[in-house]
Order: C-alpha cells, then sequence, then structure tokens
C-alpha cells in the first residue's frame, strides 16, 4: 500500500501544483486537514477540508508575482509520504526572489490524503516521520 500512497501523492502534488483543484481533490478526503508550514508564516494555521485548503494556498500566494513547487524526492514512510521540494518565490512589486528547500508531509487513510503538514526544514520533515537525512 505505500507505493500506492508514493503514487497517490505524486498525483495530488501535481495536480494542486497545476491549480487543477478538482482533479487533486478527488484524492483528498472531503473533511482533511492542512496545517500552515512549520516555521513558516502560516504556522499556526489549520484549513480544513479542500475548499479551505485552496483558500489557504490562494492567500498564501497573494504576496507573491511567482511561486513555484518543485518536487525533488518523494519518500515513502508508511501512512505518510514526505515530499522534499524546492521553493521558488518572486516578491509582488519588490521582485526579490527566494528559494529554499523545504518539505511536506502527506498523511493518508484508505487511499486519501487526510493530513498536510509543511515544513521549512527537510531534516524537520523527516524526523516527523521517524526518518533522518
Amino acid at each position: 500500500m505505500s507505493q500506492e500512497n508514493v503514487e497517490i501523492v505524486r498525483s495530488v502534488h501535481e495536480a494542486f501544483r497545476r491549480g487543477a483543484w478538482d482533479e487533486g481533490a478527488r484524492l483528498v478526503d472531503p473533511d482533511a486537514e492542512l496545517y500552515g508550514t512549520v516555521g513558516g508564516l502560516s504556522e499556526g494555521s489549520v484549513a480544513r477540508g479542500v475548499e479551505e485548503g485552496r483558500q489557504a494556498f490562494e492567500q498564501w500566494d497573494e504576496d507573491w508575482d511567482e511561486s513555484r513547487l518543485e518536487p525533488e524526492a518523494f519518500i515513502d514512510a508508511g501512512d505518510r509520504v514526505v515530499v522534499l521540494q524546492l521553493e521558488f518565490r518572486r516578491g509582488r512589486g519588490s521582485g526579490v526572489e527566494v528559494e529554499s528547500e523545504t518539505a511536506v508531509v502527506f498523511e493518508l487513510r484508505d487511499g486519501l490524503v487526510v493530513r498536510v503538514q509543511g515544513f521549512m526544514n527537510q531534516a524537520e520533515a523527516l524526523e516527523a516521520v521517524g526518518l533522518r537525512k
């Protein structure tokens, strides 16, 4: 089942990156929770359900002219999958460019994503699922 989880997360991640919310949502539990990124400006926030999650992503991107997430690895951790990614953002108006190596932990149950937690630090994300970088 865990390789299947990796493929589910790969599909969800790709769909949401492209803004294809309806496509990605079919693999997300209707009551899924999206937690703000640990170490980021959204830390402590929680969005419940696909629609609140979409709104949270859109709100987080409001300050950026460009926002790109490039996955580098999908790591199987049983009922969780860690996505190590490169984040690129260009500030709206300022043009300031920011590039970071971040991570997202997806938790799955019965073939659906039920929880998503971002991390500014990849090692912390891996530790959260019992792995090391």
